[in-house]
């Protein structure tokens, strides 16, 4: 059995990793050589993926295609369906969330709770949406954002130029929702096949600086009556765009007790990276057993509590493969560095998990090893 992934990534790198375990080949497509997943396979495409010659080729060596992000557009996907190769998940459900209006409108037509939304053409219609949601506003890229690099929020009129402005460069058209006053924000991994057959992950707490997800923690630490609502809707959501394979699903928690989904990824999530050392299955296994077809695996946690720190550039330029040697020596930590060649500001390098019976237990040692990590200026 051989899956193809387009992209090459620390995502698709992980899913090569869990292929591996299982007797899965994997294909690797790539805009560019050298990526981090393709040192691991020994079968990988390189070009454009617009490119016709680039995609039949990917498509004549798998037996069927998944993807470690939505920014591929739907449209490509579909070129691959007719090549006669399946996609999992389907053209369908990547083209509704990768354009984050159309993903809202079909969460909202499916009678879940989502913050209020709307389109807008014109800085003129963020000042007239303005009235009637209330200052701060949040406006977003419909598409190919992620990280807060397609996020924007305004907090009076004066942002409101200045954020059209930078947001609309990429091309894509924009959204605006209203400010949630959350006390927390969640995230949920379902994993769903393609007869409906789920396995969910537990609700866990992430904590965002800057839109760029630091600290995971795992389960979060809220009321048994939130962690149900939270996976109710979840699973209510994936169900509503008809997903198959790994869905991270983001949500706010307010403090009367409401939870609203914030957004969907179609792909293995950043906040369920935690799950290699903490799950009996970790999502990228589970992945690839969704989009096979194959039994799903447990979803539970070994130990009562888990913590994940990402690991984020700190400055630009070349990093050294070395730089996690002293944080190797912390007992209990579990390192992942993802063998990228070059260090940025805010780009996610690594990640680090620990195990405990608590979560301040676990906590302790994932910030013990990252705070070892030999980035310059960490």
């Amino acid at each position: 059995m051989r899956v193809g992934i387009f992209g090459g990534g620390q995502l698709a790198q992980m899913l090569v990793q869990a292929a591996i375990s299982l007797g899965v080949e994997v294909v690797i497509c790539e805009r560019a050589p050298d990526s981090p997943a393709a040192r691991y396979t020994q079968h990988s495409i390189v070009g454009p993926w617009e490119d016709e010659t680039v995609l039949a080729a990917f498509a004549r060596q798998c037996d069927l295609i998944t993807l470690e992000n939505e920014f591929i557009d739907a449209g490509l996907l579909e070129r691959v369906v007719a090549l006669g190769t399946p996609v999992w998940p389907t053209p369908a459900t990547v083209a509704v969330v990768q354009d984050k209006l159309w993903q809202k409108e079909r969460l909202a037509a499916a009678g879940l709770a989502v913050p209020p939304f709307c389109a807008v053409s014109s800085p003129d219609e963020v000042l007239t949406t303005a009235q009637e949601f209330g200052w701060p506003l949040v406006l977003k890229a419909r598409r190919n954002g992620y990280d807060g690099y397609g996020n924007a929020t305004l907090r009076s009129p004066a942002d409101v130029t200045p954020a059209w402005e930078r947001l609309t460069r990429g091309g894509s058209p924009l959204l605006v929702e209203a400010w949630v006053p959350f006390s927390r924000e969640l995230a949920v991994m379902v994993t769903r096949r393609r007869d409906g057959i789920t396995a969910v992950y537990p609700v866990v707490e992430t904590v965002q600086r800057n839109h760029i997800c630091h600290i995971v923690y795992a389960p979060a630490a809220i009321e048994p009556a939130m962690a149900d609502r939270a996976t109710e809707l979840a699973v209510a959501a994936i169900q509503a765009v008809d997903g198959v394979g790994i869905f991270g699903v983001e949500l706010f928690a307010l403090a009367d007790g409401q939870v609203l989904i914030n957004e969907l990824a179609p792909r293995p999530h950043n906040s369920g990276h935690y799950t290699i050392e903490a799950c009996v299955t970790s999502q990228f296994e589970n992945h690839l057993r969704a989009v096979l077809g194959w039994p799903l695996g447990s979803p539970a946690m070994r130990a009562p509590a888990a913590v994940m720190v990402n690991l984020l550039g700190q400055r630009n330029g070349p990093i050294d493969a070395t730089a996690i040697t002293a944080a190797l020596a912390v007992p209990g930590a579990h390192l992942h560095f993802y063998g990228k060649r070059e260090e940025r500001i805010g780009r996610k390098m690594g990640h680090v998990t620990a195990l405990g019976a608590t979560l301040t237990e676990a906590e302790a040692i994932a910030r013990q090893a990252a705070d070892l990590v030999a980035m310059p200026d960490r």
